[in-house]
């Protein structure tokens, strides 16, 4: 448990340019506080405590800003920067080393009892208030712009940007691409 936070800690200050210290993360980072408080929430959902989960995931909500639904499946050093209006719905399925700024919606595109929102591969990044709707798939390394719109898979190693997202040119630099995503 221990080595799990402190990977987490890690990421935030390789992730995050502004980060300076350890204990400034710790103290300060509500993406990483809404992590942290998720894993409890979603050891709960699993343990079949719904209604505590789904109660600690409001107290999260109101806390950070963040709302993650406690049966969503989150992978290691999750990493959201800023996180104020960052949603992650219930059948979401989030990868390993994952990047998310503020405002990103993994969002349900359907009213029924099933998969129904995204699911994103390892090392992916999505840009501030990018909106990801219905049960695509975001491919291992792959990129989504600020502002974007993504309702269709994204191949591995793409970046998309726009509304709706569509691939920015392959020819386009490592920069442009941490660019795109960078708020």
């Amino acid at each position: 448990m221990f080595e799990t936070l402190r990977d987490d800690v890690r990421t935030a200050l390789a992730k995050d340019p502004a980060a300076r210290n350890t204990v400034e993360v710790v103290l300060t980072y509500p993406g990483l506080h809404a992590v942290w408080l998720f894993r409890v929430a979603h050891a709960l959902f699993e343990g079949g405590f719904p209604f505590a989960a789904r109660l600690l995931s409001h107290v999260i909500r109101l806390l950070t800003g963040v709302e993650i639904h406690p049966a969503a499946d989150v992978g290691d050093r999750l990493f959201i920067d800023h996180g104020m209006g960052t949603v992650v719905g219930e059948t979401a399925e989030i990868g390993d080393d994952v990047l998310l700024y503020h405002g990103v919606t993994l969002g349900g595109a359907s009213m029924r009892r099933e998969k129904r929102h995204p699911t994103l591969g390892d090392d992916v990044t999505v840009g501030a208030d990018a909106t990801l709707l219905g049960p695509i798939t975001v491919g291992d390394g792959a990129t989504v712009g600020a502002g974007s719109v993504v309702v269709e898979d994204v191949p591995p190693g793409t970046t998309v940007a726009g509304y709706p997202a569509k691939p920015i040119d392959d020819r386009a630099t490592d920069d442009t691409s941490r660019r795109a995503a960078d708020c």
